[in-house]
């Protein structure tokens, strides 16, 4: 049996986003220690605020102040943190009912363990020390056994000196990928500088890179069919923003390629000509990277351009 092949992969983007007048307080409040909700329809304080109504789905603005004390309505005990996670030892993820408020809001628990941990204990914020204006202001709840805070939240302007307008939230997946048969197969002929698809059965296209069945018919596929190596740019888009821990000088192009053979196009950096020169139906080629087992870029093969007709299908 051959050895399975796996490989970690990592998925990681910054995502960025304004905030509207609600979020915004919430947040610049946590900078100030002043937890925020807003008043529903019903009557209802919501925690953390929403700028629309759930049930209704009218604009809100009604803005409270809740205590930093309140009430774990749900919790779940979690014995190994991940890196970035609010805290490096073991703790409870918990929904917390501020006191006043009418729903709940998750965070951590810091507790010694997860017989320290029951629905309806006590607890309060514990601050960050540095705050930014961001939910992890609250560096975390911590038990309580004072007296509670108000029942009655307190009307709030939502207005503060330097308001946190936006924020930048970063995402990841790691994960471990395993390529199935027709994957591996993709993989294997690479290492020999070959690009290899397979035929569907039915409706004989040739797909690139293989998925062992056919998207269309839904039948399996097993015939190999080596395609290009030279294709067709079918469209593109230049990249003026500059990845993380990616090597290469923007603007760039990332294109759609159209292999000679392949009913697919595949994605494909294009080098080897000015950007603002990089056009639909650009005959190109593939450039190995050394030592390694994949296409490093396509560059321009001189060909005349190909006809739109012979690649419309592929756009």
């Amino acid at each position: 049996m051959p050895d399975v092949l796996s490989a970690p992969l990592v998925v990681e983007f910054p995502f960025t986003r304004s905030l509207g007048p609600v979020q915004s307080a919430f947040l610049t409040g946590l900078r100030e220690r002043t937890v925020l909700g807003v008043r529903a329809d019903d009557g209802r304080v919501l925690v953390p605020p929403v700028e629309y109504d759930p049930v209704t789905a009218n604009e809100l603005g009604d803005l409270v102040e809740v205590a930093p004390t309140g009430t774990v309505t749900t919790w779940a005990w979690n014995p190994s943190p991940r890196r970035d996670q609010p805290l490096d030892t073991p703790f409870a993820w918990v929904l917390v009912r501020l006191d006043g408020a009418g729903t709940a809001l998750l965070h951590v628990l810091d507790a010694p363990g997860p017989d320290a941990v029951r629905t309806g204990m006590r607890v309060r914020i514990r601050w960050a020390a540095t705050r930014t204006g961001a939910i992890t202001d609250i560096a975390c709840f911590e038990p309580y056994e004072g007296e509670p805070g108000p029942s009655e939240p307190v009307p709030h302007t939502g207005e503060f000196t330097d308001p946190v307008t936006g924020i930048v939230a970063p995402a990841r997946l790691d994960y471990v990928h395993t390529p199935g048969r027709a994957q591996s197969a993709y993989i294997k002929a690479l290492e020999e500088r070959r690009t290899v698809g397979e035929r569907c059965p039915s409706c004989r296209k040739v797909y690139v890179p293989p998925r062992g069945a056919c998207p269309t018919c839904g039948v399996a596929t097993a015939e190999q069919v080596e395609v290009g190596p030279r294709g067709t740019v079918t469209t593109f888009c230049i990249v003026n923003i500059k990845a993380k821990n990616l090597d290469i000088e923007v603007p760039y192009v990332y294109a759609h390629i159209a292999l000679d053979g392949a009913d697919l196009a595949l994605h494909g950096r294009i080098a080897g000509i000015p950007y603002d020169q990089v056009r639909m139906g650009l005959r190109v080629e593939p450039v190995w990277s050394e030592g390694a087992r994949h296409v490093d870029h396509y560059r321009p093969t001189g060909e005349p351009d190909a006809d739109y007709d012979t690649y419309k299908e592929l756009v």
